[in-house]
């Protein structure tokens, strides 16, 4: 058992609490990983606000990177002292998802209320994603993680945890881009951002971004974009098609969970496209399609999760190419916090202006 500090959320839209609570020795299969760095995602904000339900008191925090310090048997190739970033895909690696190669889809259950995590008074606190990074330590299971080099700055490895690779992944895994092709990139967050490099990276012909913000088209173009499209047009596939040539795109990648942004998409779309839907909308949120058309053109939709990524495939090679200089990291990276300053990162995050911003510690285990 190890006492630690976490950032706990008890009530759904409050502020979390910086706590002590107890962090339990990693069991069979499970490492402890001392953090360093572990950034905010739109998804913990999301569930903090009780948005997607869940379980109380929670740790959210999903999106981290630091060194093992503690491990229980049967861990595979890891070892004491690794340094790995920590993600929530926990791949069970035999049910037929696992087995079928979409390890993000595991269909096997994981009591995260019956996680490591309790409070001062013994009481359960939930691992929400099965991570609890908003926190100084976390016990995972080793099918969660992967070895980076020691070298790298925690607070770009971070980043492969979540945001990046479900941009990236979206582009290549789930999209199946080609050399070529034409792409829309609905949003230009953090996860748009990495959709885009994917679209580049897969040699997209044009890459549209659309989003509400002229500042963040401008990053958008800074990450790969090739035109700019404001979503407070008119009719903002109009300007999108003729960036296009006079036609729509063979992917649109929809990487908000906006509403309007969804019933949209398909205005985007050309002949036997995809929309690939990646951001989340608040449960319960429904949109509107006339199928049809869709049927009509050939057109689909597709969810996709994480990226439809197998961690220890493809985080290596993302940070192959991070160190050819073809892939931005430490340019998403807004801004850095403190622990006990959570609160006002997630603020600053809500205001749309931020990439990532990443909560640091120090090596000693306090929040630095």
């Amino acid at each position: 058992m190890a006492t630690i500090k976490a950032a706990v959320c008890r009530a759904f839209g409050e502020p979390l609490i910086i706590e002590e609570v107890t962090l339990a020795a990693p069991g069979l299969g499970e490492v402890e990983v001392t953090l360093d760095a572990v950034a905010i995602c739109h998804s913990d904000i999301t569930f903090a606000e009780g948005a997607w339900g869940g379980n109380l008191p929670a740790v959210y925090g999903h999106e981290a990177a630091g060194v093992i310090t503690a491990m229980g048997d049967a861990c595979g190739d890891f070892q004491l002292g690794d340094t790995v970033v920590v993600t929530l895909i926990r791949a069970c690696g035999d049910c037929p998802s696992c087995a079928g190669g979409t390890p993000t889809l595991c269909e096997t259950p994981h009591d995260t209320m019956g996680g490591p995590l309790s409070d001062a008074n013994g009481a359960p606190v939930d691992q929400a994603m099965a991570c609890g990074a908003f926190a100084e330590k976390v016990v995972v299971s080793h099918r969660q993680i992967v070895k980076i080099p020691a070298e790298m700055a925690r607070d770009a490895a971070c980043l492969l945890s979540c945001g990046v690779i479900t941009g990236v992944g979206a582009a290549v895994n789930a999209a199946g881009l080609r050399a070529g092709q034409d792409v829309v990139v609905i949003g230009a967050g953090g996860v748009g951002l990495n959709a885009i490099q994917g679209a580049r990276i897969a040699g997209a012909r044009r890459i549209v971004a659309v989003d509400m913000s002229e500042e963040k088209l401008q990053i958008a173009r800074d990450f790969g974009a090739t035109h700019g499209v404001l979503g407070t047009e008119k009719s903002p596939w109009k300007a999108a098609h003729e960036a296009l040539g006079g036609r729509g795109a063979d992917a649109v990648l929809v990487t908000v969970g906006a509403i309007p942004a969804y019933e949209q998409a398909p205005r985007y779309l050309g002949r036997g496209g995809r929309i690939v839907m990646i951001g989340m909308p608040h449960s319960g949120a429904k949109a509107s399609y006339e199928p049809v058309i869709l049927a009509a053109i050939g057109q689909g939709m597709i969810g996709s999760k994480m990226g439809d990524v197998v961690i220890q495939r493809d985080i290596p090679w993302m940070i192959d190419l991070y160190q050819q200089g073809r892939l931005k990291l430490d340019e998403l990276v807004s801004g850095r916090w403190r622990l006990d300053q959570i609160n006002e990162a997630i603020a600053d995050t809500k205001t749309g202006s931020a990439k990532r911003n990443v909560i640091l510690f120090d090596r000693n285990g306090a929040a630095g």
